[in-house]
């Protein structure tokens, strides 16, 4: 197991290697200087040279990747030099001194991911920090929606085979898997939201949290979860339906559950004890992309209902050219989809005893 879990952690850093590359090099050749991005209009000679400066944007290209690199990782390399972009300061980073050779000293520290160029100097992973955990609840609450339902009527569905039942969650998961999330988004806003306000008392955009009548405090506002949560949880919510019934109607031409039945089994306990339990590997498989996807790509529905996530986040970030704060959205977000999928691998090993390790 623990041979494993390093094969794997070797190849997740690997990958996400690969993904700082790209991501680095991707938005550093945009047209535009990063120094004027972050001043706007105020910009002058004499300012535009200390932000370059400060900022390592006068350094070639290479050099520049190198202190990307360096901000990154958890073990880095920082000069003594107040004139060097490495310079260790407490402003920037918050470190575990190691040890000194000459000129450089070597550090333990959270990964850096900048400031902000258009939130006066906040750092991105302050930002991350903020929106992260709403998109976080709206992904979570999602995928419970699509899991529980989706399960059941996936159950039903194939116990149902082929009955009027079963064509009509058939013809609802079509529907769900074909129209996209923003159209949903708008649809479900404007009907829950506004035709039928006065029974649902739902809103049209709103957060989780929200400042009261008299904006001073913020408080949670749980219906504002519920359009955005169910919204978000009908693509996979479809998917799950079809794998879960397809799945569960390949077990039960299983010898295993011929047999079970022969016993006297009842067919709640087979499905119970065996059928499901077995039927859920390729839910599982889409359930962990779609979860890692929800975080990514919930970008429409959070922007649609004016909720205050990651996906709203990464859109104004893309409107004002804050380059920091998209790549720190996206190295989060690859980072959470190579845990996530290293999870789906140990779960597969508990769902199936078949599953070899290697």
């Amino acid at each position: 197991m623990i041979t494993y879990l390093l094969n794997k952690i070797f190849y997740a850093i690997l990958t996400l290697f690969g993904v700082v590359t790209i991501i680095f090099f991707l938005f550093n050749i945009l047209p535009g200087d990063p120094a004027q991005m972050m001043m706007g209009q105020n910009e002058d000679s004499e300012q535009l040279a200390k932000v370059k400066a400060k900022y390592g944007f006068d350094k070639p290209i290479g050099t520049q990747y190198a202190y990307y690199i360096n901000d990154l990782l958890p073990l880095s390399f920082h000069s003594k030099s107040e004139e060097d972009y490495t310079f260790l300061s407490q402003n920037k980073y918050t470190a575990t001194k190691l040890f000194s050779i000459g000129n450089t000293t070597a550090v333990l520290k959270f990964p850096y991911l900048r400031e902000s160029f258009t939130k006066q100097g906040k750092k991105v992973t302050q930002v991350l920090a903020e929106t992260l955990p709403n998109t976080f609840v709206l992904a979570v609450s999602a995928i419970i929606i699509a899991i529980i339902i989706g399960v059941f009527l996936g159950i039903i569905s194939a116990l149902y085979k082929d009955k009027w039942l079963d064509k009509t969650i058939q013809i609802f998961s079509t529907l769900g898997m074909s129209v996209p999330s923003f159209f949903s988004a708008i649809l479900f806003a404007w009907f829950f939201g506004y035709i039928l306000h006065e029974y649902t008392n739902l809103e049209m955009t709103g957060s989780l949290y929200e400042l009261d009548d008299f904006g001073e405090d913020m408080h949670i506002k749980w219906k504002n979860l519920i359009l955005p949560a169910i919204v978000l949880g009908i693509r996979p919510l479809a998917v799950v339906i079809q794998l879960m019934r397809n799945s569960l109607l390949e077990v039960f031409n299983q010898d295993y559950i011929r047999t079970a039945r022969a016993k006297g089994l009842s067919e709640f306990q087979i499905i119970k004890k065996h059928a499901v339990k077995n039927a859920l590997n390729p839910v599982v498989t889409a359930i962990s992309g779609w979860f890692a996807s929800m975080l990514a790509g919930a970008v429409f529905v959070e922007f649609i209902f004016g909720w205050n996530g990651l996906g709203k986040e990464i859109v104004n970030s893309l409107n004002t050219l804050d380059l920091p704060v998209i790549m720190g959205a996206v190295l989060v977000i690859a980072t959470l989809f190579v845990m996530i999928n290293i999870l789906v691998d140990l779960i597969y090993v508990w769902l199936d005893p078949k599953v070899k390790l290697q």
